[in-house]
């Protein structure tokens, strides 16, 4: 049983291929989606998978790599790691906009998740989450807007609903000052996600978040001919840089094989994988020899 909890903030520095392994659309290779959302997500094994990879490069002790996330399959004595990732929600994610390049847009469902997420791990919020209907927005920079009103993303043009200036300026802070690293280079992001804060609609994040996303054409070439091979152009989908997911976090104690004795009490786990993980960029999902899947990694809690 897991007995110490925290949240993992993943925040995306390049375009972020967590591959789904199958395609029914025009896109060959697309990213992970919940079900029932169609928001992007992460799914805790992969992010289990690519700490553990990259443990010893996060400055992590390689000693500790087979009690916090298990022994390898082919290993003959097999027992559970003492560490989990669950799979990381959606709170943040960029939209190009027709003032101060891009904002960050969220919507309540997905401040809702995250509020959740950290209430859970003893971080209180105490955000009061403002409900907005399709076409309307809120926003906490009126800088934003135009036309006195209008705050345009894309081709789209939604109304600010001002009313709600305070709450929305109150949750951008918090979640910018919680969730970005405190460490040099993240400065500007964190008073851009602080400033350049969006809520829209369910509806309409669902839209931004399955219609904006980087798509990539790739060909594949011929070795003998060093030209396209037939049929050898392929679409893959990334998530943007910018984006911004967090992940459950959960910690037990050490277990061994044969009713051993435990080396390492959870809250020793959960300080081991924090101070690993805490500030540091890594790297996960596909295409990593093309720069793919670098985020910043932040803990919060336990």
């Amino acid at each position: 049983m897991f007995e110490k909890r925290a949240a993992v903030f993943f925040y995306a520095l390049s375009p972020v291929h967590m591959g789904a392994g199958s395609a029914i659309g025009v896109i060959d290779n697309p990213i992970q989606r919940e079900r029932h959302t169609r928001h992007p997500c992460f799914a805790g094994s992969g992010l289990k998978g690519a700490v553990r990879h990259s443990f010893e490069a996060l400055r992590g002790d390689p000693k500790l790599l087979e009690p916090l996330f298990g022994p390898a399959s082919q290993d003959g004595n097999l027992y559970a790691g003492a560490v989990s990732f669950g799979d990381a929600q959606l709170v943040l994610f960029p939209v190009r906009s027709l003032k101060n390049g891009y904002v960050y847009t969220t919507s309540p469902q997905a401040l809702a998740r995250t509020a959740r997420l950290l209430e859970m791990v003893d971080q209180k919020t105490n955000w009061s989450i403002p409900a907005v209907d399709e076409g309307r927005c809120a926003v906490a920079n009126t800088q934003l807007l135009s036309d006195g009103n209008r705050l345009h993303l894309e081709a789209f043009e939604y109304d600010a609903i001002q009313q709600e200036a305070a709450a929305t300026q109150e949750i951008a802070k918090h979640l910018a000052s919680t969730a970005i690293p405190d460490r040099d280079g993240f400065e500007f992001f964190r008073d851009k996600a602080s400033s350049d804060f969006v809520i829209l609609s369910d509806t309409d994040f669902s839209y931004f978040v399955e219609h904006a996303t980087v798509v990539e054409p790739h060909v594949r070439i011929e070795q003998e001919t060093g030209t396209a091979a037939d049929g050898g152009l392929f679409y893959t989908e990334n998530l943007p840089p910018e984006s911004m997911l967090v992940a459950p976090l959960l910690a037990s104690q050490t277990r061994t094989v044969n009713g051993g004795s435990h080396e390492l009490f959870a809250e020793e786990v959960l300080v081991k994988i924090t101070q690993a993980l805490r500030g540091q960029v890594m790297q996960i999902g596909g295409d990593a020899t093309t720069g793919r899947g670098l985020v910043a990694a932040h803990v919060i809690g336990g």
